[in-house]
Order: structure tokens, then C-alpha cells, then sequence
């Protein structure tokens, strides 16, 4: 079990190799489709992003709200795949993490390794106990996107396999994974 601390430098990523276990602590950003559209937006025009990129670890989760007492609802992982046409822009900006569920295509596998950068898979359908992991969520960007807000959340060993790695290498078998 590897232990993880965000903001990820090339050192960390280069370490971690498809199939292996990570605990994830730190600062991780909850971003979705509609969020991933406006950075790309930003990006192509070189204007500043809401939110700092360079290092840091998208989580593909559109979170219910907490429970009294809970700081954040149900917190699974979604399709990764929604934010493929996204990805490769957001690594080029520096993104060096992305947390989802499923395959990614080409262009996200040929990035990772162009930018030295990797994704996590987390158990999907598992999401209230995911959210234990959970100890802060705050709403840091596009709040009128409700579920699809970028939320700044601190993991505290949030369990993940690294699904692809920074040099090609996937624990998916199926054709195209």
C-alpha cells in the first residue's frame, strides 16, 4: 500500500505503476464535465483558472450534500470517460492526478505519459463509504453548477489503484482500455 500526499510531483508519479494500492491524502478538487468544459475554456484563452492545476489530483465526483454532521454526502466516483476530451488539455496545464471509474482512451493514455501524470480508479457504487475519507469539502468555483461545483476537498487516506501509470501501463485488459 502506497501512501500518497497531494499536490503529486513527477518524482511520486513516476514511483507509482499500474495495479498498485494507494491511500491518497491531501487536497484533491472535485470536478466534473460541465467544470472541465469552462477550465478548458480558460485555458485555450490563457486566462487564470479559478483553482491552481499545476500538481494537483481531479476527483470526477458530483457529491450529494452531507447529513448532519457529515462534511459531504454520497461521494462516488464517476465515468472517467465523460472527461476524455477534457484531459489531455488540463495535463498539459499541469493536472498530474485524475480519480474516476472505468477506461480511458487514447489521447488520456498517450497524455499521462507525455506530462507525467496518472489515474486512479476508486470502487464505484461504494460512494457513502467513500465519503468517510472525506474530512472537508468546500464549494471553490462555478457554484452554480450545484453537484458539478468545484469543490476543494482534504482526503484522508482515501483508498484508489492506480488504473493507468505514467508510463503506459493499465490495469484494464478489454480492447481499447
Amino acid at each position: 500500500m502506497n501512501k500518497i500526499t497531494t499536490p503529486l510531483t513527477d518524482e511520486v508519479v513516476r514511483s507509482l505503476r499500474s495495479g498498485d494500492e494507494v491511500v491518497i491524502s491531501g487536497i484533491v478538487y472535485a470536478a466534473r464535465d460541465a467544470a472541465h468544459k469552462r477550465l478548458c475554456g480558460l485555458i485555450e484563452k490563457g486566462e487564470q483558472l479559478p483553482i491552481p492545476i499545476k500538481g494537483e489530483v481531479f476527483y470526477f465526483v458530483g457529491p450529494t450534500p452531507g447529513r448532519p454532521g457529515r462534511v459531504i454526502g454520497s461521494a462516488g466516483p464517476t465515468t472517467s470517460a465523460r472527461m476524455d476530451r477534457f484531459s489531455p488539455v488540463l495535463l498539459a496545464a499541469g493536472l498530474k492526478g485524475m480519480i474516476g471509474k472505468g477506461c480511458r482512451d487514447s489521447a488520456v493514455r498517450d497524455a499521462l505519459k507525455k506530462y507525467c501524470a496518472v489515474h486512479f480508479s476508486a470502487l464505484g457504487g461504494a460512494g457513502a463509504l467513500l465519503s468517510r475519507y472525506i474530512v472537508s469539502a468546500e464549494v471553490v468555483a462555478y457554484e452554480n453548477l450545484g453537484a458539478e461545483a468545484i469543490r476543494k476537498l482534504e482526503f484522508k487516506d482515501f483508498p484508489a489503484i492506480v488504473a493507468y501509470d505514467s508510463y503506459g501501463s493499465s490495469v484494464f485488459r478489454e480492447v481499447g482500455g
